[in-house]
C-alpha cells in the first residue's frame, strides 16, 4: 500500500473540497434552454415569434411588428426569481436591439416595474469614454458598462448576471462590464426584489441559447 506524505495528503482533500464544492455549484444551475428543450412554453410564455430549433430560440418578427412596447410578445419566464446568477448565449443581426429583464413586478410595464440589461449590437472597438446605458451590458435607466466587449452582430456572445441582495454584476464574454450596488437607493433599488425575468421582442431578429439559472441562497458569495 503506498502512502502519502500530509503535504500531498491535504493537497488530494482540499482538491476533491474543490471538485465537491464544483459538482454541488453544478448541480444548483437548472437549464432554462438547451439542447435538450423541446418545447419552449415548458418554461417560458410569450406571444411573440420565438421558434425553438435545436436548441435555441430565434426570433423572427413578423409583419407589422416592430418596437418595444409590445410586452406580452417578450420571452417570459413562468417563475419569479430573486437572488440568481443567469448565464445565456445571444446572437444578434446587424443593428439588433434587445435586453435581459429581471425584477420585473409586473410583465405588462417592466420598464417602470423591472431593470433592464442591454443587449445591443455595439461597436467592438468604441471607447469607454463613448458608451452609454443602451450599449451592450449596460443596466438601464442610467449604468452605463464600464468598457466595451461585445462580438460583432452574427456572432455568439455570452453574458453573465449576477443579482443578489442589491448587488448586479454583468459579465460579457468574461468581461466584467457592469457593477454596481443599488441599496443605497435611487429608482433601480425601488424596482420589486422578486420578478420575472425575460427577453425583450423590440421587433428585431435575435437568438438565444445555453440558457441557465441558479438561485441564490444567503450567505452566497458569487462574485468571490
Amino acid at each position: 500500500m503506498k502512502t502519502f506524505s500530509l503535504i500531498a495528503l491535504t493537497g488530494l482533500l482540499g482538491a476533491a473540497a474543490i471538485a465537491a464544492e464544483k459538482t454541488s455549484q453544478d448541480k444548483a444551475w437548472v437549464p432554462l434552454l438547451s439542447a435538450q428543450t423541446e418545447r419552449l412554453d415548458d418554461r417560458w410564455t410569450t406571444t411573440g415569434n420565438w421558434v425553438l430549433q435545436d436548441g435555441v430560440a430565434a426570433l423572427q418578427p413578423r409583419p407589422g411588428e416592430s418596437g418595444w412596447s409590445r410586452w406580452s410578445a417578450y420571452l417570459w419566464s413562468k417563475q419569479q426569481y430573486t437572488d440568481f446568477e443567469i448565464e445565456f448565449d445571444y446572437r444578434l443581426e446587424p443593428g439588433g436591439n434587445s435586453g435581459f429583464y429581471f425584477r420585473v413586478g409586473d410583465r405588462n410595464d417592466p420598464v417602470a416595474q423591472g431593470i433592464e440589461v442591454q443587449i445591443y449590437d455595439s461597436p467592438s472597438r468604441q471607447s469607454a469614454a463613448s458608451l452609454t446605458d443602451h450599449d451592450a451590458g449596460g443596466i438601464i435607466p442610467g449604468l452605463k458598462p464600464h468598457r466595451p466587449a461585445a462580438k460583432p452582430a452574427g456572432e455568439w456572445n455570452t453574458m453573465k448576471v449576477t443579482h443578489y441582495d442589491h448587488k448586479i454584476v454583468v459579465m460579457l464574454n468574461d468581461v466584467n462590464v457592469n457593477a454596481h450596488d443599488l441599496s443605497g437607493g435611487g429608482q433601480l433599488a425601488r424596482r420589486p426584489r422578486t420578478g420575472w425575468i425575460g427577453f425583450q421582442d423590440h421587433g428585431l431578429p435575435i437568438a438565444l441559447r445555453n440558457i441557465r439559472l441558479r438561485e441564490l441562497q444567503p450567505g452566497d458569495l458569487p462574485w468571490r
